[in-house]
């Protein structure tokens, strides 16, 4: 994926612009929602890295890994509650499509953020 192409969170920026820098650690997520939407991006390319910075220390999981087969097809986020850049929780709740071994799929969760040493983490989330 080059810089100048769209975002895969669908925001509709581009990679360079959006999810790129958080991704690479230059810039922290200023909302939950934002974290989200870099989470989703780390799905899409595999970045295993970032998804395990971007979890809370208390409930990352000892292994992150990733299924071959799936192949993620747009995220929707649905509602956030609180998560905005002076907040110190909020909770997002998104569908994320994606195609695997059973054909079209979603992903439905109400995720829940807090920030850690000042940047926002991913704690958990409830699908629905």
């Amino acid at each position: 994926m080059t810089d100048d192409a769209r975002c895969p969170c669908g925001s509709g920026a581009s990679f360079a612009t959006c999810c790129g820098p958080v991704i690479a650690g230059n810039r922290p997520a200023l909302t939950a929602a934002d974290l989200m939407r870099s989470r989703y991006t780390a799905y899409h390319r595999g970045d295993i890295d970032h998804l395990r910075r971007s979890w809370d220390p208390s409930t990352v999981p000892s292994g992150v890994a990733f299924d071959p087969e799936i192949r993620w097809q747009g995220l929707a986020i649905l509602d956030t509650q609180a998560g905005q850049a002076l907040d110190q929780e909020g909770t997002v709740t998104f569908v994320a499509r994606f195609v695997g071994d059973a054909g079209e799929r979603e992903l439905r969760e109400r995720s829940r953020f807090v920030r850690h040493e000042g940047r926002w983490v991913y704690i958990d989330g409830d699908p629905f």
